[in-house]
């Protein structure tokens, strides 16, 4: 049994019972798809919750971006504090595949940047689905990529043991042959150092020191250390140390798969020569065997994933291991919930076709061997034949959900009483408003009497600075980016406190941004389509669409319900679309959205409730992704709080001659910290700054 001991800070409430219980039977009968059709704010996570417990099995939480996926981690581990829940999402905080473009003759070598904390995180997720059973994973559409094979990369760690016979050196070798990286300096995780009669190491999947002492050529005890501090946190009778990097292979089979990728080269090399390609040879030929060489001599080698199919011993074509395999070590029974379903189940079915096109480029143009093609994410049928028992969860269920689900429960009444919010139609243009009807069938529509209007910037600024006076919060959705930076911009320019967020931003100031948000740090919160599904900020009083007649993706009737979703946490919600046509989604979104108040309102009156906002204290969420040398700068900060507020400069001053004496005496990390910590006082730290064009009127 996994035994999942569920900690309830409250009782399911509104329609939670009864869409808890029909989930539950659904389980048990084994029904192999359910969709939970849950309005905003009725607290679905609850619920799923609820019903992970009573199903007792490992579960995947797939979520369709890493802000989603960090809140619904942190949701999780409140509900199972006791229980293992990890978060797994792509460790890129920059990535540019590899690519070239015919047409220009233009190739672009992959770029990444690696977050190491969000590795950290990966390694954790994977090391616990093949050590317990009371595991959550919440993770992205990462879930789908190639992995590394878990049977290899379980059958690979290392036992360090009270007692145990062995010497130093021969763990140092031992280490180094699962990826761990020699180090005279502070210790970063997946690295060793040998000290004295001592080795220390960190682990890839938690931050500690483990120090094993040597007493002749056995272990003579374990330390467990503080990696900051250095205080004793206990001695281990043993160790399972789990290699460094996922992709793990011995010696023989490295030196098998050398030579399946050889013949695979030459067998390429024949056919380029057939078809009169002798750049295209010459090209690979000088990569591949360049590859092979580096792989030979130190292990790995820049994009050694694009020869993982060898390495793993896999049939042209076979899929990838993917997290899904950990999950099937771990229980081949695993439950899957798949979060916002009606974004989560497209991006899920569209990754395999665009990188296959990528790839397609870079094998006939002599830059990667056909094999590359197999470095890939799963197909939809895949992911599908993969995976078992499956909830998606939705306030606009997908035509795939409703279409491929045995039941569909409906959860409309929230817990809170909370009403969907009030929605207001104001005119986009400057000048006299003009809405009119979307058909001649609506030609009963009431249009709004002509008056003067000053355009829905204005007017948005207007409605949300009242909100700001009574204490409350306010979102603005856009249709670009550029936009959302633009109306942020003009916003401070107005004396309002505001910031925006959308994909170019990094995944941990996403996350820190909506925290500052919540905590009241600035007022409004200008987005483009980040600010739509799951995000829970009770704060918000008023969300204004601008341009909500502009149909399209961004503006479509699941759009619109997501975005009008926003404000369904908060007793004062409400928004205000801005529109000169009623078009066809604005009509079915307002449609449903007053249905729903209908059914709640209904409730409310027979079971004599008050709507209350919802009360949920503010975490930071990006907690657990920053890194110990960021957590120590922001502690150092707030130590130093009162001293910079009598003298700014004294202060500044006197940590750059901290910062030099430790140079001197060459403690680099404390004078990092200290430099960092001069970089936030002065504001100097990097940032990026909005691009500006034309300043906006009130159109």
């Amino acid at each position: 049994m996994a035994d999942f001991k569920l900690h309830l800070p409250y009782q399911p409430a509104g329609d939670q019972p009864q869409a808890i219980k029909a989930l539950e039977e659904g389980l048990g009968q084994g029904v192999r798809r359910q969709t939970l059709f849950g309005a905003t704010g009725t607290g679905k996570t609850f619920t799923m919750a609820n019903v992970i417990a009573k199903a007792d099995k490992p579960t995947l939480v797939l979520a369709h971006n890493k802000t989603l996926a960090a809140q619904l981690a942190q949701e999780y581990r409140e509900f199972f504090p006791k229980n293992a829940v990890h978060y797994f999402v792509s460790y890129y905080d920059y990535y540019q595949p590899e690519a070239y473009i015919a047409h220009s003759d233009t190739y672009i070598e992959k770029e990444a940047m690696i977050n190491a904390e969000i590795d950290r995180l990966r390694h954790a997720a994977t090391q616990a689905l093949l050590t317990r059973r009371d595991v959550i994973i919440v993770a992205s559409v990462s879930a789908i990529y190639g992995l590394g094979s878990p049977e290899e990369y379980e059958k690979v760690n290392v036992k360090i043991q009270k007692g145990s016979e062995g010497d130093r050196a021969s763990l140092i070798r031992t280490l180094v042959g699962i990826y761990f990286e020699r180090t005279t300096a502070d210790l970063e995780p997946g690295q060793l150092r040998a000290v004295g009669n001592a080795l220390e190491l960190m682990p890839v999947n938690e931050r500690v020191i483990y120090r094993v002492i040597f007493d002749e050529s056995k272990v003579a005890h374990v330390e467990k250390l503080d990696p900051i501090s250095r205080a004793k946190l206990g001695e281990p009778e043993n160790v399972f140390i789990f290699p460094a990097k996922h992709f793990v292979t011995s010696e023989e089979e490295r030196e098998r798969a050398l030579a399946d990728i050889k013949a695979e080269l030459d067998e390429q090399l024949a056919r380029f020569k057939r078809e009169e390609k002798p750049l295209e040879a010459e090209r690979l030929k000088r990569r591949t065997l360049n590859d092979i060489a580096m792989i030979r001599a130190v292990g790995y080698v820049n994009g050694i994933e694009n020869y993982s199919r060898h390495f793993d011993g896999r049939a042209p074509g076979e899929p990838p291991y993917t997290l899904l395999d950990y999950f099937k070590r771990c229980d081949p029974d695993f439950l899957t919930v798949i979060d916002e379903s009606h974004v989560t189940v497209p991006q899920l079915g569209g990754m395999y076709a665009g990188d296959r096109s990528r790839k397609d480029n870079l094998v006939e143009y002599g830059f990667r061997l056909p094999s590359a093609r197999d470095n890939r994410p799963l197909t939809f049928e895949e992911f599908t034949e993969r995976t078992g028992q499956t909830i998606y969860t939705s306030a606009t269920p997908g035509p795939y959900e409703r279409g491929h689900s045995d039941q569909v429960v409906e959860q409309i009444i929230r817990p809170t009483g909370l009403l969907d919010p009030e929605l207001i139609i104001r005119p986009v243009s400057e000048g006299m408003s003009k809405v009119r009807p979307y058909s001649a069938a609506e030609e009963g529509l009431t249009l709004l009497k002509p008056v003067a209007y000053p355009g829905q910037v204005a007017d948005f600024i207007e409605e949300a600075e009242k909100v700001i006076r009574g204490g409350g919060r306010a979102l603005a959705t856009t249709l670009t980016k550029q936009m959302a930076e633009d109306l942020s911009a003009f916003l401070r320019e107005k004396g309002i406190k505001a910031e925006y967020l959308h994909s170019d931003v990094k995944t941990i100031d996403r996350i820190e941004i909506l925290t500052k948000f919540r905590k009241g740090e600035f007022d409004i919160l200008v987005g483009v389509n980040l600010l739509r599904e799951g995000l829970d900020l009770p704060e918000v009083e008023l969300v204004g669409i601008l341009d909500a007649d502009k149909e399209g993706f961004l503006r479509s009737e699941t759009s619109l319900i997501q975005t009008i979703g926003r404000a369904a946490r908060n007793v004062q919600g409400r928004v205000i679309l801005y529109a000169d046509v009623m078009t066809g989604s604005l009509e079915k979104a307002i449609s449903e959205t007053n249905r729903r108040r209908e059914l709640q309102l209904a409730y409310n009156t027979k079971h004599g409730i008050t709507p209350k906002t919802i009360q949920k204290e503010i975490k930071d969420i990006a907690e657990t992704m920053r890194s110990e040398h960021q957590k120590t700068v922001e502690e150092l900060l707030a130590l130093d709080e009162l001293s910079y507020k009598k003298d700014p400069k004294a202060l500044i001053e006197q940590k750059r001659e901290e910062m030099a004496e430790a140079v001197e005496r060459l403690d680099f990390e404390t004078a990092a910290l200290i430099r960092d910590e001069i970089y936030k006082l002065e504001g100097a730290g990097p940032k990026k700054k909005p691009r500006t064009r034309k300043p906006l009127s009130g159109k």
